[in-house]
Order: C-alpha cells, then sequence, then structure tokens
C-alpha cells in the first residue's frame, strides 16, 4: 500500500446557511488546502494510505474535526493535539454577483506550532512514507521561527527517499512580505521533485503571466515532474527533459471554484502513486476538479463525487 503524508491546515469554515444571507445563521463545516487534498485522493483512490499532519486543540471543534477525518478515511495519527491552542476559523461572505471574501482567526490555530510536535520518533515514521506534500499555504502558516526546522525535516524525508511534493499556493495577507514568500517558496522548489504551481499564484507573487515564465522560472530547480496549471487555458507538464501540453475542457456551469486545485492535487497525486501514466494522470485530475467546481463549497458530496470518479476510472 502506498503511503503520503499531506503536512498543513484544516480550519472551521462558517459560511451563511441563507441564500440572501438576511439572518445570522451560519453553516459549520472544515476545509483547508491540505485537507482538502487528502479527501479527494482518498475518495478516489482508496487504497494508498492518507495521513494529515497538522495540530489541533482538545476542543469540542477539534474532536468534531478529528472525527471529520476519520470519516473520510483519513488516517489521523498524525494529528497532535495542543493543550493550549485551538484551530483556526474563517467566515465566508458573498457580494451580490456570488464573489467570496473571507475573514480569517488564526492567531491561536495550533496548526501555527504543529513543529513542536515533530520530534525524531516522528520523523522516523515520515520517512517511511511515499509522498510527503506541502503548499505555500503550509509554510505561511507555521511559525517563522520554526521553518528552518522545518526545512530540516524536508531535508532528512528526502534524504529517506520520500517524494517531496509543493504546491506553490500563496495568499499574501498570510505573509509578512512578498520578498519573504519568494525566498520560502524557492527553499521549497530547491527540496522539491514535483511542484503544482498555477499561474495565477506566481503572477501575485513574482509577477509572471504566462505558463512559459513560470516553466522557466522553475527551470533551475531538479524537478522530476513540473505541472503547471493555468486554469482553462490548459496545463504545461516538464518531466524527463520534455515538455507536454494539456487542453482542458472548459465547464459551463461554474457555481464554486473553491478547491479546484486542491481536487486536482489529490487525484494527480494518487493517480501516480498508484501507477498511472501522466497523462493518465491529468486527465482524472482534470476531470475531477471540473466536476468539484460545479458544486458549492470546498468538499463536494461525498456520494456524488464517488459516483462520477468511480466512473472516469472505469474508463481509463
Amino acid at each position: 500500500m502506498k503511503n503520503i503524508f499531506l503536512f498543513g491546515e484544516c480550519m472551521i469554515e462558517l459560511m451563511s446557511a441563507e441564500k440572501e444571507q438576511t439572518s445570522n445563521t451560519m453553516k459549520q463545516s472544515f476545509a483547508g488546502d491540505v485537507f482538502n487534498t487528502a479527501v479527494y485522493l482518498k475518495r478516489t483512490f482508496s487504497d494508498v494510505k492518507v495521513q494529515l499532519v497538522t495540530a489541533v486543540g482538545t476542543d469540542q471543534f477539534s474532536l468534531d474535526m478529528i472525527k471529520y477525518f476519520e470519516s473520510e478515511n483519513i488516517n489521523a495519527d498524525f494529528v497532535f493535539k495542543s493543550a493550549t491552542k485551538i484551530p483556526g476559523l474563517y467566515s465566508i461572505q458573498l457580494d451580490d454577483t456570488g464573489e467570496r471574501s473571507f475573514t480569517y482567526w488564526r492567531e491561536n490555530s495550533a496548526a501555527r506550532q504543529v513543529m513542536q510536535h515533530i520530534d525524531d520518533s516522528v520523523i522516523s515514521q515520515l520517512s517511511k512514507g511515499d509522498m510527503f506534500f506541502f503548499s505555500g499555504i503550509s509554510l505561511a502558516v507555521i511559525e517563522p521561527e520554526a521553518r528552518a526546522e522545518f526545512w530540516l525535516l524536508i531535508e532528512k524525508l528526502k534524504t529517506a527517499g520520500v517524494q517531496i511534493v509543493f504546491d506553490p499556493n500563496y495568499r499574501p495577507r498570510l505573509w509578512s512580505s512578498p520578498e519573504v514568500a519568494q525566498t520560502q517558496f524557492e527553499l521549497a522548489l530547491n527540496m522539491s521533485n514535483l511542484a503544482l504551481p498555477g499561474v495565477d499564484d506566481f503572477e501575485q507573487l513574482f509577477g509572471m503571466t504566462t505558463v512559459e515564465e513560470v516553466n522557466q522560472y522553475c527551470s533551475q530547480f531538479d524537478l522530476d515532474e513540473l505541472i503547471i496549471k493555468n486554469g482553462e487555458q490548459g496545463i504545461l507538464v516538464v518531466a524527463d527533459d520534455t515538455k507536454s501540453e494539456f487542453a482542458i475542457s472548459p465547464v459551463a456551469n461554474v457555481v464554486d471554484t473553491t478547491s479546484a486545485g486542491d481536487s486536482f492535487n489529490g487525484v494527480y497525486l494518487g493517480a501516480r502513486l498508484e501507477g498511472y501514466s501522466i497523462s493518465e494522470a491529468i486527465a482524472l485530475a482534470s476531470k475531477a476538479a471540473g466536476f468539484v467546481i460545479q458544486h458549492k463549497g470546498a468538499i463536494a458530496p461525498a456520494d456524488e463525487f464517488t459516483t462520477f470518479i468511480k466512473a472516469q476510472l472505469a474508463s481509463v
């Protein structure tokens, strides 16, 4: 059985339960980029052992969050509990045109201190994985003084033969400056075997607007696979010194683009772990993302997604 560890933060999500948002009733759920990736990976490839590496509190929200992980068959052995911190929280607001905006409360997030829980015994267990995945948000959330320790962890895992995977997911408000983010992203890309950048993230952080610019920048790093996502304009893959372009079929009924990249990442990584070719993995991941954005929220209904993805797997 293949084994992937996903390092990051899961948060409490609050969203108005009313379409017109005229009441104070809020719907509560759980979401986060790395967690979303874990969900879609496990739903698609049940034979892969999916393990989340994060920290929560001992409050009821934290306990419910762990139960939710387990309901999605995500292993919680490395979900550490803080006696003094709680999960991060965010709320979603919709304007008259359906555009989303977010308000975050992360100051007391247990995930910020996750590196305090990772000792030699934990590193030994993580070193047995086939793949270790983290994102730009994962990097931004952990306390700045813990980042040097994080890079030592990554170095040890890579030396042990674990495939390091990075999604340069950039959120400006999480960083003290763009320059700090750029430095951390460069370290991440330098340590990674596989990277999954989106042109939109690189446009915000580096001012790059095309897949070729992103490819040129990433060519300085020793990446085995580079998957550059550019929305409906398609995907550029660079592997084994060969470039391949993949077209994306536009989705007519886009309801919510939340988790488009996360679902793509989860299905792509699961497919690669299970031995699918790059082209097969791209096709499956693109279809999964297209399905997810036709549903509201980060996590699409389990039954509907599972039925859809099984049909796609049968056609590969």
